[in-house]
């Protein structure tokens, strides 16, 4: 069976840093890692992709703050998050991709609030 949990989540204040982590078991192989998010105010939004050749991709509202790593040994995922922003608040959710299968995971999502 299949489970996918982030950890790492919590309050922050502003230009502070949090790095989230997401554990995959059950899984064989992994392919693309992705993060997510969603505030109240929107829909659920791409943040990052770590991709199975090493190199990752970021939203124009991130990029240059956060970075994406992996740990494909041991199926995790890792957002490290700097200069953090209120708009940056929201429930964070980690999508790992069966790299055979194509079949997409998701986790239950941890909450990152930034507020002073």
């Amino acid at each position: 069976q299949v489970q996918i949990v982030e950890s790492g989540g919590g309050l922050v204040r502003p230009g502070g840093s949090l790095t989230l982590t997401c554990t995959a078991s059950g899984l064989s192989t992994t392919g693309m890692m992705k993060w997510y998010r969603q505030s109240p105010a929107k829909q659920r939004e791409w943040v990052a992709t770590s991709f199975v050749e090493g190199h990752a991709a970021y939203s124009d509202a991130v990029q240059g703050r956060f970075s994406i790593s992996r740990e494909g040994s041991r199926n995790r995922v890792y957002l490290e998050m700097n200069s953090l922003k209120s708009e940056d608040t929201g429930v964070y959710f980690c999508n790992i991709q069966h790299s055979a299968t194509m079949q997409e995971y998701w986790g239950q999502g941890t909450q990152v609030t930034i507020s002073s």
